[in-house]
């Protein structure tokens, strides 16, 4: 038996997000189906990050274990041969046995799109968040600057969440624009449910005017949800990467 690291990107329009549902289509159902199919067994497929609902991925990683003879490098393409158009495994290896996808993983990177224009563009209605107000991006970039480092974001985390601690650490937020797009990309060692959407929420406030940048302190130190801004929309949002050791 081996334990095979699968790379994965995918367009999250069409799937309640990564984790198996009751009566909903996800993007780990798509995968185990398409295992099951390659390997004639049922294959559970654990997941590194459990995107929500319509958010997307260009580095999601899960692990499978499984008893074959395909070599790492045709996984992909064996794989992919079972898949809808809109998931795509790009990269497999065998791992050792006690390697977890989630509990290893040293630091994710998300991108946050925003298309602020007078009017919307197709080529970015189903991965930018469509914003025609105008916004001050330099001052979005400075209250960026405040979340980097060891803090408590509880503020910065929507209810239902289970969590233990609400301790992260964040070790890059940067705020610029690329072809028209408002790019908003956050490493850090973990995030919270709906953390990196609240953190948008809260920027674009910035962005407006509405926030001067220092009040990020503020909001960080309140502890309290209420004082951040609102949750952006899912579909802005990107997996970009996850890196291990």
């Amino acid at each position: 038996m081996k334990k095979i690291k699968l790379t994965m990107a995918y367009d999250g329009s069409n799937y309640c997000g990564w984790q198996i549902q009751n009566n909903a289509v996800t993007v780990q159902q798509k995968i185990q189906e398409a295992c099951h199919k390659l390997f004639s067994r049922e294959i559970k497929c654990v997941g590194a990050s459990r995107t929500d609902t319509g958010v997307h991925a260009l580095g999601q990683v899960a692990v499978i274990e499984v008893d074959t003879t395909i070599p790492d490098d045709r996984i992909p393409y064996a794989l992919n041969a079972y898949l809808p158009n809109d998931i795509v495994i790009t990269h497999a290896q065998e791992v050792p046995e006690d390697f977890h996808p989630r509990y290893q993983a040293i630091d994710k990177t998300y991108v946050y799109k925003i298309y602020n224009g007078p009017f919307p563009v197709p080529q970015y209605t189903r991965y930018a968040y469509f914003y025609p107000k105008s916004l001050h991006v330099d001052k979005m970039q400075t209250g960026a600057q405040y979340l980097i480092g060891r803090h408590d974001f509880k503020a910065f985390c929507s209810a239902g969440s289970s969590v233990k601690s609400t301790v992260r650490e964040i070790y890059q937020c940067d705020v610029a624009t690329y072809n028209g797009c408002i790019h908003i990309t956050i490493k850090g060692n973990g995030f919270l449910y709906n953390m990196v959407r609240i953190i948008v929420g809260t920027l674009l406030d910035i962005g407006l005017g509405k926030r001067e940048p220092d009040s990020m302190q503020s909001i960080i130190a309140s502890l309290n949800r209420e004082q951040a801004g609102v949750t952006a929309p899912a579909k802005g949002l990107t997996l970009a990467a996850i890196q291990y050791a």
